[in-house]
């Protein structure tokens, strides 16, 4: 799958950004029980390879995106989207073309402009030293990443433990002049499975029928899971029901709701971590929040006017959510 920035605009202006990114990365895959097993970081887009035993893969995104886009907007000091909203993603069908993707992946980097002419040993030593995939781990150039799996690709080298890496080594540097242009047109004849002709065909078949389904019956209890508002929405609905401005939110009330509210609507409809909330309401950790949402609980058990803000903010949004929905349908 791929993450890239928004209208292709670069996503990592330093290694500071891209430590960021990889620690956020980690965060993730432990959080929504992610396997990972391959990834590489270019300088406007990402590629992974991994797999979702629990089927939460745009929970997941949501989460990796939303993280990493406030660390980047609070640094630069920018505001709005930072990555693409839509994610590219493909079912991968059979080892063949695992393996395949994974060394299309990690020779991502000797294949920019700036490197494409340039012998070809040195080539080699330029993927071999480039610190920002999961390369250098699986050839043995670095300790091994606690929060990528390589033993699935790395087992399909040979039985040997001791050989697997040596063996993963040449088989993608044997790329290095041509990634595989078989594969490449594989990948690029259909956008839901990288596999063989017949897969392809039955995961365009499954695709068809669910969004048959989707437009003869909506099914309402799914909107929560997929269909999260964006920050700036979740902000501008929350201050307008509160007849409150931006900066109210720096401000500290005893008995104002504002920051309550705003809280408890980043976690509930945007599907932020509380301490992910915390860093855009300027608080200073997660615990924080929790507290102005437990202060939200405990007034709302017997405030009629909060009541009403509350189920008009649910309403508001929800009309969002549902709207992104049919829009991503």
């Amino acid at each position: 799958m791929t993450l890239r920035g928004n209208n292709r605009s670069d996503i990592f202006k330093t290694d500071q950004d891209r430590e960021r990114f990889i620690s956020k990365l980690a965060e993730s895959c432990q959080l929504y029980d992610i396997r990972l097993y391959l990834f590489c970081l270019m300088t406007n887009h990402v590629h992974f390879v991994l797999e979702t035993p629990q089927g939460n893969l745009s929970r997941f995104m949501h989460r990796l995106q939303t993280a990493y886009t406030v660390y980047f907007n609070r640094k630069n000091k920018r505001s709005g989207h930072l990555l693409q909203g839509r994610f590219g993603s493909s079912v991968v069908d059979e080892d063949e073309y695992i393996l395949k993707l994974s060394r299309y992946v990690h020779l991502n980097p000797v294949f920019v402009k700036a490197h494409q002419k340039k012998p070809d040993r040195e080539r080699i030593q330029i993927l071999r030293g480039y610190p920002w995939s999961s390369y250098r781990s699986y050839i043995g150039k670095c300790k091994p990443l606690d929060f990528v799996d390589e033993g699935p690709i790395l087992g399909m080298m040979d039985k040997s433990p001791k050989k697997q890496k040596g063996i993963y080594r040449r088989f993608v540097e044997a790329g290095i002049r041509d990634i595989d242009a078989a594969f490449i047109e594989t990948k690029k004849h259909s956008r839901f499975c990288i596999g063989s002709g017949r897969c392809q065909e039955r995961i365009n078949e499954l695709y068809e029928r669910l969004v048959q389904n989707y437009h003869q019956k909506e099914d309402v209890s799914f909107r929560r899971e997929g269909g999260f508002c964006s920050i700036q929405t979740i902000l501008n609905v929350a201050l307008d029901i509160l007849n409150a401005k931006p900066e109210s939110l720096k401000t500290r009330g005893m008995n104002s709701m504002i920051r309550p509210v705003v809280a408890y609507a980043l976690c509930q409809y945007g599907g932020l971590t509380q301490r992910e909330a915390a860093e855009i309401m300027g608080l200073r950790s997660g615990a924080a929040v929790s507290l102005q949402i437990k202060k939200l609980q405990e007034q709302g058990q017997s405030n009629k006017k909060l009541k009403a803000i509350l189920k008009d903010l649910k309403n508001r949004l929800d009309q969002h959510s549902a709207r992104n929905l049919v829009l991503k349908g």
